[in-house]
């Protein structure tokens, strides 16, 4: 069994965090942080889908691209909450960027990409490139 070491100025430490988290302390107004947006996938004969939860992203802050077989899903979140009373005003700002990629399969069809935005979740559909149908080939 290892021996404990107590560090008394560890715990003053933990607190000092927590009371600056609460009080934002040591933190800049508009601090950009990142997150990891959640993401479903899903695959059938069809294709593959992914599901990606993106709460309070405005499409017009989503990017899609594809490049060398890997989709990359990116942007930022903007969230302003405002709450006004008599005496005060207070607002809180969040900010964050997300940026996912995925590395496509090879029977993938860029060209028909679909994606749809829709309460806060992101669709996109990936079709699988059709296989050509054998062809019979006549005898001369």
């Amino acid at each position: 069994m290892w021996p404990t070491v107590f560090d008394p100025f560890k715990e003053l430490q933990d607190i000092e965090r927590r009371l600056g988290a609460v009080l934002n302390v040591n933190q800049p107004a508009q601090e950009v942080k990142s997150f990891t947006p959640a993401v479903n996938e899903k695959i059938d004969d069809k294709g593959y889908y992914l599901e990606i939860d993106l709460p309070g992203v405005k499409k017009e802050n989503i990017d899609i691209s594809v490049n060398d077989g890997i989709l990359t899903v990116s942007g930022e979140r903007k969230l302003e909450k405002k709450e006004e009373k008599e005496n005060y005003t207070k607002i809180e700002s969040f900010f964050g960027r997300f940026e996912r990629s995925f590395k496509l399969p090879a029977d993938a069809d860029l060209d028909n990409i679909e994606a749809k935005y829709e309460d806060g979740v992101l669709k996109i559909f990936i079709p699988r490139k059709q296989k050509p149908e054998g062809k019979k080939i006549e005898i001369k």
